[in-house]
């Protein structure tokens, strides 16, 4: 299927809560796995809340990665959006999940940009 691109989400459970907490770990991280995919970089931007959890993206030539954290749940939302087929984003979504030790971890893949989006409604039954 030709797509504009390829958006792998992943909701990551069992991760390590002090690594989930370090603004400067989760950088380092989404940077490497960025790189490991064979992208370019272009911006990068985190943010450390208080009293806990990171957001953060990685901009790439060829779209993003993000995440969402929540030490006190060893849980992580992360997303990585690539255009273009030279770049898998399996790949950096795997570094990820295994550099933040995820014990569990829910992955999809949706493809992007392949036309309208329609959404199929059940028949409502009559009562």
């Amino acid at each position: 299927m030709e797509t504009m691109g390829r958006h792998v989400i992943s909701e990551l459970w069992g991760c390590d809560g002090e690594t989930l907490n370090n603004v400067n770990a989760i950088e380092r991280i989404f940077v490497n796995a960025a790189l490991k995919a064979g992208a370019e970089i272009r911006e990068v931007i985190f943010h450390k809340f208080a009293p806990q959890g990171v957001s953060g993206v990685v901009i790439i030539s060829e779209s993003h990665l993000t995440i969402h954290s929540f030490p006190e749940h060893g849980y992580a939302s992360i997303d990585v959006y690539t255009c273009g087929d030279h770049i898998d984003p399996n790949t950096a979504a795997k570094y990820i999940a295994g550099s933040l030790g995820a014990e569990a971890e829910e992955t999809i893949e949706i493809p992007r940009g392949t036309g309208p989006i329609r959404v199929e409604r059940p028949e409502a039954n009559a009562l």
